[in-house]
């Protein structure tokens, strides 16, 4: 429900302009996220059966290619908008040798170098889901 509080006053123009718009909460994210990825999965499934229909038929009509692509590249930016922002709650202090740091540490579990040599967690290319 905050979701969608937030998604209409951004629309109406109001963010920046003295409203406060809490993040959703993780879970709600990645409840987004999944249903965003079985939504993109029907639309790839009908965006297959679109192209055989149309190979059928030998009538290829680019706007409803086009129609169908946009759909499903708007669903791969909103997922990536809620990856940017459950990444963004995960950093954590971590070593110099990359090593997530523990809260209270005062040595790394890892290499031993003290609290020193703490810094921000490493930017790592994350895995791709499949």
């Amino acid at each position: 429900m905050a979701l969608s509080r937030r998604r209409r006053l951004v629309s109406a123009g109001y963010e920046g302009e003295g409203v406060t718009l809490r993040r959703p909460h993780a879970g709600l994210l990645r409840r987004e996220r999944r249903d965003l990825q079985h939504t993109r999965e029907e639309l790839i499934h009908e965006l297959g059966g679109l192209m055989v229909e149309m190979y059928r038929r030998a009538d290829y009509r680019d706007e409803l290619l086009a129609q169908a692509c946009a759909q499903v590249i708007a669903v791969d930016e909103r997922i990536d908008e809620i990856d940017a922002l459950l990444d963004a709650r995960r950093q954590r202090p971590a070593c110099v040798c990359g090593v997530p740091l523990l809260a209270g540490a005062r040595f790394c579990p890892n290499c031993g170098r003290g609290l020193a040599g703490v810094t921000s967690l490493p930017q790592h290319p994350r895995p791709e889901e499949g």
